[in-house]
């Protein structure tokens, strides 16, 4: 069992200054037919999928699983955060068996260079370090997503290696935090 599978799912949505942190509903599923064919979202993770494609094959309630937040904004989905187990195929690990839980998200266009992304992802790590202290996450995004790269600093990612997957440099690193004080 993964670090994340021991949580209980869903939490109680989480309130930040400006947003909501909360499960998929199925009034998310336009928002995420958009992130997903949006090219602009796919630039850094595969190209964008076909709208048609996505159409027909989105579940009526996108995203619902353990680890899968939707990040709303004055009450409309305008991306999501994720914390899922790192594929232990793949390149990059702090642990020889892998498994580390790894952050991902994704942001509509018209929510960019407003800082939601820093200000959901510390959300969602905050939750995820108070329920399981002490457990790292770690992220990877291409190098030349300056954006990304931002964030990662932002958010106290400190990188472990770089390495060549997709047909670009990869930037990996790890956030460790201690136990929180009370």
């Amino acid at each position: 069992m993964t670090a994340l599978g021991s949580l209980a799912w869903p939490p109680a949505p989480i309130k930040t200054e400006r947003l909501v942190l909360r499960e998929s509903e199925a009034r998310d599923r336009a928002a995420f037919v958009d992130l997903f064919a949006s090219p602009e979202v796919g630039t850094y993770v595969g190209g964008a999928r076909p709208r048609d494609v996505l159409e027909q094959a989105m579940p009526e309630v996108p995203g619902q699983r353990p680890g899968c937040f939707v990040i709303e904004h004055d009450g409309t989905m305008i991306g999501m955060v994720t914390l899922d187990p790192r594929d232990p195929q793949r390149q990059g690990h702090v642990r020889p068996e892998g498994g580390e839980t790894e952050l991902g998200y994704m942001f509509l266009p018209t929510a960019w260079g407003h800082g939601y992304a820093a200000e959901a992802c510390a959300a969602a790590l905050d939750w995820f370090t108070e329920a399981l202290p002490g457990e790292p996450v770690v992220l990877c995004t291409q190098s030349a997503n300056d954006r990304a790269m931002r964030v990662a600093a932002k958010l106290g990612f400190t990188e472990v290696e770089r390495f060549e997957d997709y047909g670009a440099e990869q930037w990996f690193g790890v956030r460790t935090r201690a136990t929180p004080t009370a």
